[in-house]
């Protein structure tokens, strides 16, 4: 009993840790800081149920902690654009490309990708 118990156990554990491997993996990424500098490109598209969908396009140019530049592209979607003059801390993933963004604060950039913004 004890055995099977300790199995189960070790079972659970495993399929945690790969759960949350595999996030780190497809979600996770290297984080860039962008300023938003631009109104995107704005874009209208129907749902299933007719709905209007509203998402603006963004091409940024973005730069890591150390201050190495890369182009960020993704989508907002939100009913309006982006902020103008806002400051982004954007995850980006290789296989994915951008999977989140938020908004930050400019004392919470670093002080290399600062000096390139």
């Amino acid at each position: 009993m004890k055995k099977l118990l300790l199995g189960v156990v070790l079972v659970v554990v495993l399929a945690f840790g790969g759960l949350k491997i595999t996030e780190k993996i497809v979600q996770g990424g290297d984080d860039y800081y962008v300023e938003v500098t631009n109104k995107g490109n704005k874009k209208e598209e129907r749902d299933d149920s007719g709905r209007t969908v509203l998402s603006y396009d963004y091409d940024l140019a973005g730069f890591d902690k150390a201050g190495k530049e890369k182009e960020m592209k993704f989508t907002a979607y939100k009913d309006r654009p982006l902020i103008q003059g806002a400051y982004l801390k954007v995850t980006w993933n290789q296989n994915r490309g951008v999977t989140s963004y938020e908004q930050v604060k400019e004392s919470d950039i670093p002080e290399k990708a600062k000096e390139k913004l």
